[in-house]
């Protein structure tokens, strides 16, 4: 029984460590896709960084992507940023690769 024990223990820490590294790939996701969206927004410097800080938040809002790609999108709208839904969408996407990446290196230095 010990080994059965000792065999769950380790599936449950896996599962743990997995659902946290994925809650810090998609927060640094989030927070690269309100980089790159105050850019055309027109943002810079705190406010850039505010701006991106609200995009991370808006990931709260409710399970999945949409609440971000809502808030994005909305943003884009306000503010006359000629950018199609499939383009963010799929700039979402290309953003979680690189901040799987980034995760990652940091975890090893």
């Amino acid at each position: 029984m010990s080994t059965f024990d000792d065999r769950e223990r380790a599936e449950e820490a896996k599962y743990a460590h997995d659902s946290a590294l994925q809650f810090k790939v998609m927060n640094r996701r989030n927070k690269l896709l309100g980089q790159w969206a105050a850019d055309l927004l027109g943002l810079q410097g705190a406010d850039a960084e505010a701006y991106a800080k609200t995009v991370v938040m808006a990931d709260l809002e409710e399970p999945g992507d949409e609440d971000v790609f809502r808030k994005v999108r909305a943003d884009f709208d306000a503010k006359g940023v000629d950018r199609s839904d499939a383009r963010i969408r799929e700039h979402m996407a290309e953003l979680i690769a690189v901040a799987r990446e980034q995760i990652m290196k940091e975890k090893k230095d």
